[in-house]
């Protein structure tokens, strides 16, 4: 039974093939300071590496039928052309735009123009820390935010697409 397809807590399958017979793709983009992780305020975003949660997204992708694209970047303007990119060779995206949740029209507009299904990721809870943290620009095109969970955010975020994108 090889062939059959994975089933999900929910009852649903686990996404599709592509028609090129590989498992569909998700882009995880990271933003400014994330490649900081583990030494970056530990208290407020836990002691794993960037990479740490990198080796989770990949092993709980391959889990559900999926692999990830996951990149990290400080500067605005490359988050958004890898956004547009993924019209073209992804099936949905995770985002944890970090400080740019806060400020950016461009990845907005960007996640708007591609119309892909998106996962807006935070390490902490937003809604508990500074004032200007509670607003996300990335919330107006995402399907939903999770925040809170630590590394493990990334987790729930993966199973959200795979239920998003399950047939």
């Amino acid at each position: 039974m090889a062939d059959a397809p994975l089933t999900l807590a929910s009852g649903s399958t686990a996404p599709s093939l592509q028609p090129d017979g590989s498992l569909p793709s998700v882009l995880i983009l990271n933003g400014p300071n994330l490649n900081m992780l583990g030494t970056r305020q530990p208290e407020v975003y836990g002691r794993e590496t960037l990479a740490d949660i990198e080796t989770l997204c990949h092993a709980h992708a391959a889990a559900l039928g999926l692999r990830v694209d996951f990149r990290q970047s400080n500067h605005e303007g490359e988050l958004v052309t890898w956004i547009q990119q993924a019209r073209l060779e992804q099936r949905a995206i995770i985002i944890n735009a970090a400080a740019y949740t806060h400020t950016s029209v461009a990845i907005l507009d960007a996640l708007l123009a591609v119309a892909l299904p998106t996962v807006e990721v935070h390490l902490s809870n937003i809604h508990q820390r500074d004032a200007f943290r509670h607003h996300s620009y990335v919330s107006k095109a995402a399907k939903g935010m999770i925040c809170g969970f630590g590394s493990h955010g990334y987790i729930l975020a993966l199973d959200a697409v795979a239920r998003l994108l399950a047939v």
